[in-house]
C-alpha cells in the first residue's frame, strides 16, 4: 500500500490545467479529462492561502508511559422511557450532557479545553444488548463560542453562516437505526437544546463508536474530544470464553498537537494550501492520555480498538514482535481468529484483538504504530490461572452470493485540483454534497458497489445504516479511465485479506484500484449518506446523500 502520510505533487488522477500537452495529449482532450477526474477550482483569496507558522510543542518529547491509561466512563440509564414517535416502548433512557471540560492529557501538560460526552478524562462507553432498544438525549450544553478556528462555509451552504458555532448532532457509527436517529449532518442542534435518539439494537455483538456528525464542523468537533465506545453485546459472544470484565480493555487511539500553552492545536488555515488536507499530529493518544500505560497480568486480553483520528491510519503491532489473534472487525466477529504481526486500521474502522500477555511475563510491551508508540502494557511476573478461551470458530459468516445483487453501481472518487496543483476539493462521483440525490436503492435488496479511486489517496469508504462484505481490489489504468471511461486493469483480482472477510462499515480503497463491496440494504426507509471517513475529506466535500426506499 503506497504511503497515505504525504499528499505527492504529480497525480496521475489530477491534471495540470492550463494549455498545452499532458502525455502527449491536446488541449482539448486534456479539458474532456479534467472535467471527470476534478475540474478546474477557482483560486481561493491571499488572505484565504496565507501562510500561518504552526506554533506548536514538540509532543515526541513528553516522557512517554508516565500516565496510567484511563478506563472508559461507563454510561448509567436514567430509569425507562417510551417514545410514540421514535416507536421504542419501556427503553433504557441515557441523558448524555456535551460539555466543554478541562482534562490533563499528560503528566507535563495543563489541563488542556476539550470536549465531552462523559466527565473524565477518558471516552465514554455505553453497553448494550442485542435487539434491546435504548433511548438516548442527546443534552447539547456547550458555551456559544467554539475554542478551534471554523471554516467559512463551502459553496451551497451559506445558510451555516448564521448556524450557531457550537452545533452539533450524534452518529452512532455502525449502527442499524432508522433515519431521524442517525446523526444526519444536517439535523444538527445548537446550545440549549436536545435531541432524542432510538437505537433499536436489531444486530450481531459488535463495537459501535459514537462521534459528533454536524456539517461542516464534525471534523473539529471530533478533535475537540466528541467520541466514545457502543459496545453491543449477545449470547453468543457470551458464550465463546473470551476474556471479559477487567480483561477486555476499549481503546480510542488518535493523535493530537498542542500549541506552547498545552491546549489543542488545529491548523486551520493550514500552514499550506486553502484547506487542510489531512490532519497529522505528534502527539499519540489513548483513552485521552498522551502514550499511557497499564498494568496487566500475564494471561490473555481482548483489545477492543478504534482509529478515532482525523486523517492518520495507525500500523499496529507489538514491540516484543509476538504474534496477536485478531477476532473480529467493524460489525463483530470474524468466523475464525486470524493469527498477525501487523494490522493496519485506517480511520473509523475498528478491530478486536486477543493478546496473549503470558509470553510476555515481567516485560513491559508497546502497542507501536511502525516507529510511533501509543501506549506500553506492564506485565507481571506472577504466573495466573487463565481460564478464558479462543474458539477455533466463532460463528457462522457466510459470504453473499455475488449474483443475488439487483443491481451494481460504478461510483468514482475525485480530487479536483486548482492552476497551482493543489487539491481544491474532494468529491464522490464528481458531486458535491448539495446535488440531488442519485443513489436509490430499494429495501431489502443487495447491491455492488465498485468505488474507482482516481487519486493518490488511501480512501476509507463508509456506510451509514449497513454493513457489508469486501468482495475484492483490482488496479487499473487511471488515464484510461479518464481518457474514455474505460475500465482497463493492470493487475490481478485480490481477494480481501482474512482480516477484512467479517462485516464492515469502512473499507480501504487504496490508489488507482477498483475496490469492490456487497451490500445487503437491510433495516429501514430513508435517507442516509456515504462518505470518506478521513475527516478533513469529508468536510471538503467528499460526502454523498443516499435514500433507501421502501
Amino acid at each position: 500500500m503506497k504511503s497515505w502520510t504525504r499528499r505527492r505533487a504529480m497525480r496521475q488522477g489530477g491534471l495540470l490545467l492550463g494549455g498545452g500537452l499532458l502525455h502527449g495529449v491536446p488541449a482539448t482532450r486534456l479539458l474532456a479529462m479534467q472535467q471527470k477526474a476534478g475540474m478546474a477550482m477557482p483560486m481561493p483569496s491571499g488572505d484565504q492561502v496565507r501562510r500561518r507558522q504552526a506554533k506548536t510543542i514538540d509532543a515526541m518529547k513528553l516522557a512517554s508511559f508516565v500516565d496510567p491509561l484511563p478506563l472508559p466512563q461507563v454510561m448509567k440509564a436514567e430509569g425507562k422511557r417510551s417514545s410514540t414517535m421514535l416507536e421504542a416502548v419501556d427503553a433504557p433512557y441515557y441523558r448524555v450532557r456535551i460539555r466543554e471540560v478541562e482534562h490533563r492529557m499528560h503528566r507535563d501538560l495543563p489541563p488542556a479545553k476539550q470536549w465531552s460526552y462523559g466527565d473524565g478524562p477518558g471516552p465514554v462507553l455505553f453497553e448494550a444488548k442485542r435487539d434491546e432498544g435504548v433511548l438516548v438525549e442527546w443534552v447539547n450544553e456547550l458555551p456559544p463560542k467554539h475554542f478551534l478556528p471554523l471554516d467559512s462555509p463551502m459553496h451551497g451552504m451559506e445558510s451555516l453562516k448564521d448556524a450557531p458555532e457550537t452545533r452539533t448532532v450524534t452518529h452512532l457509527h455502525g449502527a442499524r437505526v432508522p433515519s431521524i436517529s442517525d446523526g444526519y449532518p444536517e439535523d444538527w442542534f445548537g446550545p440549549g437544546k436536545s435531541k432524542l435518539c432510538y437505537y433499536p439494537n436489531h444486530q450481531d455483538a459488535t463495537g459501535l463508536w459514537i462521534h459528533d456528525h454536524a456539517m461542516g464542523v464534525s471534523r473539529l468537533n471530533i478533535f475537540a474530544g466528541l467520541m466514545g465506545w457502543y459496545l453491543l453485546r449477545d449470547e453468543n459472544e457470551a458464550n465463546l470464553g473470551l476474556p471479559a470484565g477487567k480483561y477486555e480493555l476499549p481503546l480510542l487511539i488518535y493523535d493530537r498537537s498542542f500549541d506552547p500553552h498545552g491546549q489543542l492545536y488545529y491548523p486551520n488555515p493550514p500552514d499550506e494550501g486553502a484547506w487542510a488536507q489531512e490532519y497529522l499530529g505528534d502527539a499519540m493518544v489513548v483513552n485521552g492520555k498522551v502514550r499511557p500505560y497499564t498494568q496487566v497480568e500475564a494471561r490473555k486480553y481482548r483489545l477492543r480498538v478504534a482509529n478515532t483520528a482525523n486523517s492518520r491510519f495507525f500500523s499496529l503491532a507489538l514491540s516484543n514482535g509476538q504474534s496477536f489473534q485478531v477476532i473480529g472487525s467493524d460489525q463483530g466477529l470474524l468466523a475464525a481468529p486470524v493469527m498477525m504481526k501487523r494490522l493496519v486500521l485506517a480511520p473509523a474502522e475498528r478491530t478486536d484483538l486477543i493478546v496473549d500477555f503470558s509470553q510476555a511475563r515481567g516485560e513491559r510491551v508497546n502497542l507501536i504504530s511502525d516507529a510511533l508508540d501509543l501506549m506500553q502494557f506492564r506485565v507481571s511476573n506472577e504466573r495466573v490461572v487463565d481460564n478464558s478461551v479462543v474458539p477455533t470458530m466463532l460463528r457462522p459468516l457466510p459470504r453473499i452470493d455475488e449474483a443475488s445483487a439487483v443491481r451494481r453501481r460504478e461510483m468514482t472518487l475525485n480530487e479536483f485540483d486548482g492552476d497551482n496543483g493543489e487539491p481544491m476539493v474532494m468529491l464522490l462521483n464528481r458531486k458535491h454534497w448539495i446535488d440531488p440525490v442519485t443513489e436509490f436503492v430499494k429495501l431489502d435488496s443487495t447491491e455492488i458497489w465498485s468505488f474507482v479511486n482516481l487519486t493518490q489517496d488511501v480512501h476509507p469508504i463508509h456506510l451509514h445504516m449497513v454493513h457489508f462484505q469486501i468482495l475484492d481490489r483490482q488496479s487499473f489504468s487511471t488515464y484510461d479511465y479518464l481518457s474514455d471511461d474505460t475500465l482497463r486493469f493492470t493487475g490481478p483480482v485480490l481477494a480481501p485479506a482474512a482480516h477484512e472477510l467479517g462485516w464492515k462499515d469502512v473499507v480501504q480503497c487504496p490508489p488507482e484500484t477498483v475496490t469492490r463491496i456487497i451490500v445487503p440494504f437491510h433495516g429501514y426507509a430513508g435517507r442516509y449518506l456515504w462518505h470518506c471517513h478521513i475527516l478533513e475529506h469529508e468536510a471538503n466535500d467528499m460526502m454523498r446523500p443516499y435514500v433507501i426506499t421502501a
